[in-house]
């Protein structure tokens, strides 16, 4: 995200100050408090599906010391995802291996959709009932980037490259031959992101996808307002 403010402050284009100053706190906000409640899912899926390997290793934590990666919260500070310390995970422990650890993955996407839907509803709220002006305004932004922040973790997650939620969800559905290959090739699957990350080649995908869940999530947060005939 602050890439982009970069280019466009080094163009000359004009920038929001106030926007800027939204757009960083809100992102703050998710890297010391959404990240750490990302892997909290993680390990508290985990756990109860039958692997305390997290709870043991004192990864059943809110606290942001524990989960926060200086490089991926940089990552997400300049181009709107990121990743967080991994909460380690043992297989070995789960009934159904595949399944249980897809589900596991998945907890982290899931954890990241419902902060949006928090957000989404506190920028209803904002709506449907603040009196227009630049405070109001401010706070709407925060909140709202906050929304869009959540919903880019997520899908940027969703991807099924090693070693993002997407690759643990999709090898539910590969044979033991399919996915040892897969595996192997993990290193080639990582440096293909990192490029499509530097080079923006990621930013068109996602954000379909993005407008995709937004346009849902802001959908489901704004209808009691309408029902109510606030919005």
């Amino acid at each position: 995200m602050l890439f982009s403010v970069i280019r466009s402050v080094l163009s000359g284009q004009h920038v929001d100050v106030w926007a800027v100053a939204a757009q960083v706190l809100s992102i703050l906000f998710v890297i010391f408090c959404i990240l750490p409640l990302h892997e909290f899912a993680h390990g508290w899926v985990a756990n109860k599906l039958g692997d305390p390997t997290a709870k043991l290793e004192g990864r059943l934590t809110m606290n942001p010391l524990a989960s926060v990666d200086p490089m991926g919260a940089l990552a997400l500070l300049l181009f709107g995802f990121g990743w967080a310390k991994p909460v380690p995970v043992d297989p070995r422990y789960f009934k159904k291996p595949k399944r249980d650890m897809a589900i596991t993955a998945l907890a982290g996407p899931v954890s990241n959709l419902l902060a949006a839907l928090v957000g989404a509803f506190i920028v209803a709220v904002i709506q449907a009932f603040a009196p227009y002006n630049g405070i109001t305004m401010f706070f709407f932004q925060l909140f709202y980037y906050y929304v869009l922040v959540n919903i880019t973790l997520a899908v940027f997650n969703l991807i099924p490259i090693p070693p993002l939620d997407g690759s643990r969800i999709i090898a539910a559905f590969l044979s033991d031959r399919a996915l040892a290959t897969y595996y192997r090739y993990q290193n080639i699957f990582v440096m293909i992101l990192f490029f499509a990350m530097l080079t923006g080649a990621l930013s068109g995908p996602l954000y379909t996808v993005q407008s995709f869940f937004g346009n849902i999530i802001f959908t489901i947060a704004r209808f009691p307002f309408q029902l109510a005939g606030v919005l």
